[in-house]
């Protein structure tokens, strides 16, 4: 998501980033040019229109005239009027649930028909027990959508999250009424309603949301919408700000490729924070909201932090720790190889990466039009396995004979398989070098002294070497698609 408008802001702001000064003419000019991006984005006009008068305002005053960057100065207040319009200025906690209460907490989640809820609820029970280590129930409102409770049921097996048993023919309020009983008697922190939707905001809804409401005094009512609506998922949420009493919005599909306008209105239309992001299909792509983060993305700053918490989350620290040992020795087989290929199509490929390190949008550009390969980490994991134990962790017996045998294996060419090797034999020739410096110790040092500092040298178990600059790894560039 954002990416058309992060393409189109950013060749706003390279335009002033290459000017030495910075008149009044140049910053409303480029003003226009953003306004028009976030309206092509979807935005709504009322937020576009405030969100540029801010801006314009602080960008035309002394801070940026008296700037030694004046062109970088833009894009900070650019960034931090971002923040603001995303929630980021609010109190501190306002975006966490109110689940610190007296048992159960009661989360009632809403929205329209398709939007997620079910999928979602799950989702948040599931963060909710992992990440927050609270005792969840989850209980299926929706008596109208056939198997809607029987969906809730098998999520819940899969999640490993305790379902409300169903009871045929009772109604959304007895149901609601029976979940709070039921968790409080038997001692969970949290109770999930997932309530029912309709294709539209009708009066049968909303009357049906506010006698549940009114049931169970829920500390939470989260408005579930899908981000690839657009601006009918602004309009939705208008609607059920004013029926129910809302405290906060999830946002489903962010992963999808949308234009942004929804994320971006939704705070200033609804005054209520967004609080999560479905980020993807599985049980376990859901975030918790954070403005800073989602800001850095739009204006191709990176997603640092999220890209550390994505590797923590699927990188074993016993093989991180193997790795690290063999590295001090600056060694570097094909069995260490095809770990890092693993952790980076865990951590969601190549494209998923990029879009998250400061410096690779070119690089995520390329993978976006088809240039390069998004399958070339599989391919290269095939080509690896064809190999023998023996040949994986001793590289120099690779003779041409047995390059021959591994290609037929993997179902591809020696050409690719020389590829592989000879990206092992860089990263094994850049361990060894490594080494001689100090190993990571003297590399950051070094790093220190030319002023960088971060990412680019080889953190995240070797996916710095990896993707650690503006152009991708040697042998990368070659998998490009036949």
């Amino acid at each position: 998501m954002f990416d058309s408008l992060s393409d189109r802001l950013g060749s706003v702001f390279e335009k002033l980033r290459g000017r030495g000064a910075l008149t009044e003419l140049d910053v409303r000019a480029a003003m226009r040019e953003v306004r028009i991006a976030l309206l092509e984005a979807d935005v709504a006009l009322s937020v576009v229109k405030q969100f540029i008068d801010e801006v314009t305002e602080r960008a035309i005053g002394a801070e940026v005239v008296r700037s030694v960057t004046p062109g970088q100065q833009v894009v900070k207040i650019v960034n931090d009027a971002l923040v603001s319009l995303l929630g980021g200025d609010a109190p501190e906690g306002d975006n966490q649930l109110n689940i610190d209460v007296t048992p159960p907490a009661v989360i009632m989640m809403v929205g329209l028909q398709g939007s997620g809820k079910t999928t979602t609820t799950a989702k948040l029970a599931k963060f909710l027990t992992e990440k927050k280590a609270k005792k969840v129930l989850m209980a299926s409102l929706d008596v109208a959508r056939p198997a809607a409770q029987e969906q809730l049921r098998v999520l819940g097996e899969q999640t490993k999250v305790a379902t409300l048993p169903i009871i045929a023919g009772q109604q959304p309020v007895a149901i609601a009424e029976r979940a709070r009983q039921t968790a409080k008697l038997q001692g969970f922190d949290v109770v999930l309603l997932d309530t029912a939707g309709r294709l539209n905001v009708d009066t049968a809804l909303m009357a049906e949301m506010a006698a549940i409401a009114g049931a169970t005094k829920p500390d939470e009512i989260l408005l579930v919408v899908d981000a690839l609506t657009g601006q009918d998922a602004v309009n939705v949420a208008s609607a059920f700000k004013a029926e129910v009493p809302l405290t906060g919005v999830v946002l489903t599909r962010m992963d999808g490729d949308a234009r942004g306008g929804a994320a971006l209105s939704m705070r200033a239309v609804t005054e209520r924070p967004i609080k999560f992001a479905g980020t993807g299909e599985k049980l376990d792509a859901l975030e918790a909201f954070d403005a800073q983060r989602v800001a850095g993305r739009i204006l191709g700053m990176g997603d640092i932090v999220g890209l550390v918490e994505r590797a923590s989350a699927n990188i074993e620290q016993a093989d991180a720790e193997k790795l690290a040992a063999k590295l001090a020795k600056g060694q570097f087989d094909f069995d260490d190889l095809r770990g890092q290929l693993k952790q980076m199509k865990a951590m969601g490929g190549l494209g998923a990466l990029a879009g998250m390190i400061p410096g690779m949008a070119a690089a995520k550009k390329a993978m976006d039009s088809g240039a390069i390969d998004e399958k070339v980490l599989g391919r290269m994991e095939a080509i690896i396995l064809s190999m023998t134990p023996k040949e994986r962790a001793k590289p120099e017996i690779l003779t041409a004979k047995r390059k021959i045998r591994i290609a037929k294996g993997a179902g591809t060419t020696v050409q690719e398989v020389n590829k592989v090797i000879k990206m092992q034999l860089d990263m094994a020739t850049a361990m060894k070098k490594l080494k001689k410096m100090g190993g990571m110790k003297g590399m950051a040092a070094m790093m220190a002294k030319m002023g960088g500092g971060g990412m680019g040298g080889g953190g995240l178990g070797g996916l710095g070497g990896l993707l650690g600059g503006q152009a991708l790894p040697p042998g990368f560039d070659k998998f490009t698609k036949r």
